[in-house]
């Protein structure tokens, strides 16, 4: 075991521990007070709603309610993975989720260094506030730019146009080929700005000093951003990769409703898009329930997953 893990043990094991007295708890009212308040609203929004669940495993008639509803034990879930359009929704969800964690991700981590070796203060500013303004849009308003960007008429059939790319306007929205690159463009292009913050904040805590030894070393721009500024944010990277990994089912739902069309179905539905379908608008409760269950145990297994990874990676590099 190396020094630091050795130290930093020997640091944990040495602190001091704060007794609990009723003394102590008077001097911590005001926190333990609030403390409280979130563990109850934790409770009661996050974990009795989880009650629910227990529809996926019965036959459930809104108006029989819950506790009187038959119970079929796994015969939603067996309906579910025996249903080909279910396979093609989670292979749809993944895909889309891969592709915009991986898009977004390094997009957001390229945006943060090159905005932050812009020395024009001025200028920095007005790129950032401007990447930051479409984050705020909804995505009726981002799928409507969309639709009229890439239309027959739109800026982009008519740039390819001019500039003898092609002869003919392209219909984007009748290609299942363009549905996904869309999906993924879209999402960049609405949330790279706003996820460059945190990269931008711990680019700025990176010691200057750092720098200033790059250069006498002979590092130049393309040198020091490897050197000094990426090993600076690893942590932060890492930390935020693994918040985003847990998210890969969440590939999004308005987006694909609004932008999907009869000619782009096959690609276009998500593990959400099929709840609504049928576990609402067909009234069948159990399976949407069902479904919502799957999502939720896959999206805890990446976490832990890449958590586990992480953590091996971390003790490896301390040895």
């Amino acid at each position: 075991m190396s020094a630091i893990t050795k130290k930093n043990k020997k640091h944990v094991e040495n602190e001091p521990k704060v007794p609990i007295t009723w003394k102590e708890i008077k001097k911590q009212k005001v926190l333990l007070f609030w403390s409280a308040i979130i563990v109850l609203y934790g409770i009661i929004f996050y974990y009795l709603p989880l009650g629910g669940w227990l529809m996926a495993f019965q036959n459930y008639k809104p108006a029989k309610g819950l506790f009187h509803s038959e119970f079929v034990g796994l015969e939603k879930f067996q309906r579910l993975f025996s249903d080909d359009t279910f396979i093609r929704v989670i292979r749809n969800t993944l895909a889309m989720g891969v592709i915009n964690l991986v898009v977004t991700f390094v997009m957001a981590i390229v945006f943060a260094i090159l905005l932050n070796e812009i020395r024009l203060r001025r200028t920095k500013k007005v790129i950032q506030t401007v990447s930051y303004l479409p984050h705020f849009l909804s995505w009726i308003i981002v799928t409507g730019i969309l639709h009229d960007a890439l239309s027959g008429s739109g800026i982009v059939n008519e740039l390819l146009k001019n500039l003898h790319i092609i002869d003919h306007s392209i219909d984007f929205f009748a290609h299942p080929s363009y549905f996904w690159p869309i999906v993924a463009f879209a999402n960049v292009w609405k949330e790279t700005g706003w996820n460059a913050i945190i990269y931008l904040s711990a680019i700025t805590a990176i010691d200057p000093s750092l720098y200033e030894a790059a250069a006498i070393d002979g590092a130049g721009r393309l040198g020091k951003i490897r050197y000094v500024t990426l090993p600076g944010i690893k942590s932060t990277i890492i930390i935020l990769l693994l918040m985003n990994v847990g998210n890969v089912l969440n590939a999004g739902f308005e987006i694909q409703y609004l932008l999907g069309n009869g000619l782009v179905k096959s690609v276009a539905e998500t593990i959400d898009s099929y709840v609504l379908k049928w576990g609402i608008s067909q009234g069948d409760y159990a399976i949407g329930t069902a479904a919502g269950i799957f999502k939720s145990v896959v999206s805890i297994l990446l976490i832990v997953i890449a958590n586990q990874f992480a953590k091996r990676s971390g003790e490896e590099r301390l040895y």
